[in-house]
């Protein structure tokens, strides 16, 4: 197999992060910052030109940044800070386009960040108001009846021209989170009853809340830890908006990456941190408070015989400093205390629940390397009917979440992790297991490196082209399998995507059905055909710019289109708001010609109808299929770009028919799979809770599997065993019905 030298992510987690800052453009209020007054350094400076270089001179679409460019980048970044357009006036949209239109592209080349910065003081302005406004109103008894409506979801709607409208807005607003922080409540109370007269329903878990704060309280105690962390926002994360905007006018998946998110990324397509070895969540009773969910075998954290599952995280010194009081913290920022280089340490103050401050313990834990075994692939057996004669198959499953690759490690000469060595690895386990089929699923899966998605193509196609790469000049390179025909699984497969799936794993879903080596069942997958090219040198952080497309060797793009599946399973996401076709500036679909290939089978298209029409039986009989299916429903039975009314007893009244239809759907599979139905709304809820709290301080590999997931994999199973591919002798066959229409 060719290597390529340069490290190409195709990956979805690299869509844009300028929301992660600033998304809730409600009840965000931002005090005094180290922002305010922001002169730039001079790294700053120099990073804003090297990515402004780099969309001038080496995207993709070979598109200068211009006065054009400059615009629209303008207007994202707006939105990038009020994406649903309330707390920019019209006024303030009008003044910036007059102030910075003509030249924002020109600054940024010039390493000025003056412009994104001023419109940063106006966002922290208008949030300061929307929470010196809610502090008041929070002050004061609401009614929470009346004929009023609002419309949640206001992205297509214009900004408000005046600012009585948008004080009436957010008194609306403020009223509806309050309406649902009190139906909240009331279905708190009512869980915790369960608890109390149910004890086992727990698990033995403290699963009682017991708060006796007024929605109001809950409320402004949000809006204040908010207020909180947005103080706590350093210049490099403000930097990281205006550079991370500009780079998503360009495509969604060219970013910018500040110091701390840089970090982020590397961890995800390594799976390898540096750290102590825990797992932190917000605690369940109060989410001011970090509790440590799970400690790694073995780890730093574990190794001190101190540190213990449940403990809450009061306060944080890092590399010998003082002491930080971190309650009211989110969990990326203590993540960001807690995280540091291999050898350092880090002091934790910490407390058990229930106990007070006073009795809170200090630990010392030196940073070392935690590789995250958890996250990788995994492996095992499952036993399915035959078709045929209703003999048990043995059906190996290949849970592969991402194709990750240690990229450092490998080109320091260490010794590395990637996605096609521990697949190669456990193959060889299933392989002597005498498995009679096997299922890869690449749900949720959003993609990685490109030389491993190639690697892994590999271990199950004799020979030929994989996938076919283009650059901005349209120069065409085709990755390759030459290894003289060798697989490692040469068995019946079948591959399970949905529309989570990304990138690398739409290279591999598109090869595996165009050579006809197994089906492809599921949902359409993401869309995302294009490669980055991770750029670690810049003066801060780091970035990933899109350079190439890549194609199937039928000639047809993934970009846009995604994979169609052979045999379609029900969707669980909204096509509508979910995926690259749901993208703003996404790249289009386009072809090339095909490369010359010989597939190693066919479905025909009497095939795939038989096996279409057999399993849309089987899922409307399925009741795990039949509960998902009536989970869509229930959920396109609200749609926050229509008025919803705000009347706290029309809503209650809306909220108990879908609790209602949402336990009939539960009670009808719990029925049909014999268990025993649930008595209310009330024991089901607190029934859930238990058992996601149990679920959550288990390691990945004995969580037991949820039954509505196991109903893909076996259904997947069942296709695959009941397939027979045509197997072709002659080139002319390649192409099916399906593959014409692909390109």
């Amino acid at each position: 197999m060719k290597k390529q030298p340069a490290q190409w992510l195709l990956s979805a987690a690299s869509v844009g992060i300028a929301g992660i800052i600033l998304t809730q453009s409600y009840g965000t209020a931002v005090a005094n910052t180290e922002t305010q007054g922001f002169e730039p350094t001079p790294e700053q400076k120099v990073t804003t030109r090297q990515v402004a270089a780099l969309l001038d001179r080496s995207h993709y679409l070979n598109q200068p940044l211009n006065a054009e460019m400059g615009n629209e980048i303008l207007s994202m970044y707006i939105d990038s800070l009020d994406p649903n357009h309330t707390l920019f006036l019209q006024s303030d949209v009008d003044e910036f386009k007059k102030k910075y239109a003509d030249d924002f592209g020109t600054r940024l080349k010039r390493g000025d960040l003056s412009a994104g910065v001023d419109i940063f003081e106006r966002y922290r302005k208008r949030s300061n108001e929307y929470f010196e406004m809610a502090t008041r109103m929070l002050k004061t008894d609401i009614d929470l009846t009346g004929d009023e409506t609002i419309v949640l979801d206001r992205e297509k709607l214009g900004h408000f021209k005046t600012k009585k409208e948008q004080r009436d807005y957010w008194t609306r607003q403020l009223k509806f989170q309050l309406l649902s922080i009190t139906l909240g409540q009331e279905d708190e109370k009512a869980k915790e009853k369960v608890f109390l007269d149910n004890p086992d329903i727990t698990r033995g878990q403290d699963l009682v809340r017991n708060d006796q704060r007024t929605p109001n309280e809950i409320l402004l105690n949000r809006l204040t830890r908010q207020q909180g962390q947005f103080g706590r926002l350093k210049d490099d994360e403000v930097m990281e908006t205006v550079l991370n905007t500009a780079m998503l006018t360009y495509d969604p998946h060219s970013n910018y990456y500040a110091p701390i998110q840089a970090t982020e990324l590397q961890i995800q397509s390594s799976l390898q941190l540096e750290g102590i070895g825990v797992s932190i969540r917000p605690d369940r009773k109060n989410p001011d408070y970090t509790r440590i969910v799970t400690l790694v075998d073995g780890g730093p954290a574990a190794k001190t015989g101190q540190i213990k599952p449940n403990d809450l995280i009061i306060g944080i010194a890092k590399d010998g400093k003082n002491m930080t009081d971190v309650v009211g913290w989110s969990t990326r920022e203590v993540v960001g205390l807690i995280r540091g280089k291999r050898g350092t340490s880090v002091t934790l103050k910490l407390r058990q629940p229930n106990t007070p401050d006073a009795s809170a313990r200090t630990v010392t834990v030196v940073r070392d390397i935690i590789q995250q075994e958890e996250s990788g692939v995994r492996q095992r057996v499952v036993a399915v009917k035959s078709p045929e004669d209703g003999s048990l198959k043995r059906i190996g499953v290949l849970e592969i979440p991402s194709f990750y690759l240690n990229y450092r490690a490998r080109r320091n000469g260490e010794d590395y992790r990637s996605v096609s060595i521990d697949t190669e690895r456990a193959i060889k386990e299933l392989n002597e297991e005498n498995i009679d089929g096997l299922v890869v699923d690449l749900r949720n899966n959003p993609g990685g490196s490109l030389d491993e998605v190639a690697k892994m193509l590999g271990l199950f196609i004799k020979g030929g082209p994989l996938v076919q790469i283009r650059d901005n000049r349209g120069n065409i390179q085709v990755y390759r399998d030459d290894d003289g025909g060798e697989q490692l699984y040469d068995g019946k497969m079948a591959v399970i995507t949905n529309l989570a799936s990304a990138s690398a794993s739409e290279i591999f879903a598109a090869a595996i059905q165009d050579y006809g080596r197994g089906l492809v069942v599921g949902s359409t997958t993401t869309g995302k055909g294009s490669a980055q090219i991770q750029l670690d040198n810049l003066a801060l952080g780091s970035a990933t710019l899109t350079q190439r497309k890549f194609y199937r060797i039928t000639g047809g793009s993934t970009q846009n289109k995604g994979v169609v599946p052979d045999v379609e399973l029900v969707n669980i996401y909204d096509d509508a708001t979910f995926g690259e076709r749901a993208q703003k500036k996404a790249l289009p679909w386009d072809t090339i010609k095909t490369a010359a290939y010989k597939p190693e089978g066919k479905f025909t298209s009497d095939t795939l109808a038989t096996l279409n029409q057999q399993s849309k039986i089987r899922q409307e009989q399925n009741p795990q299929f039949v509960y998902l299916s009536t989970l869509n429903d229930i959920r396109n039975m609200e749609d926050e770009k229509k008025p919803i009314e705000i009347d706290i007893n029309k809503r209650r009244a809306k909220m108990q028919l879908i609790e209602k239809r949402s336990l009939e759907a539960e009670n009808k599979r719990l029925i049909a799979t014999g268990k025993r139905p649930y008595a209310n709304w009330n024991t089901y809820q607190a029934a859930m809770d238990a058992k996601f709290e149990e679920r959550s301080q288990m390691k990945a590999d004995e969580r037991p599997e949820l039954p509505e997931s196991e109903a893909y994999i076996t259904e997947a199973a069942y296709l695959m065993l009941s397939a027979q591919p045509q197997t072709l002798s002659s080139p002319k066959e390649k192409l099916s019905a399906r593959d014409k229409q692909a390109m």
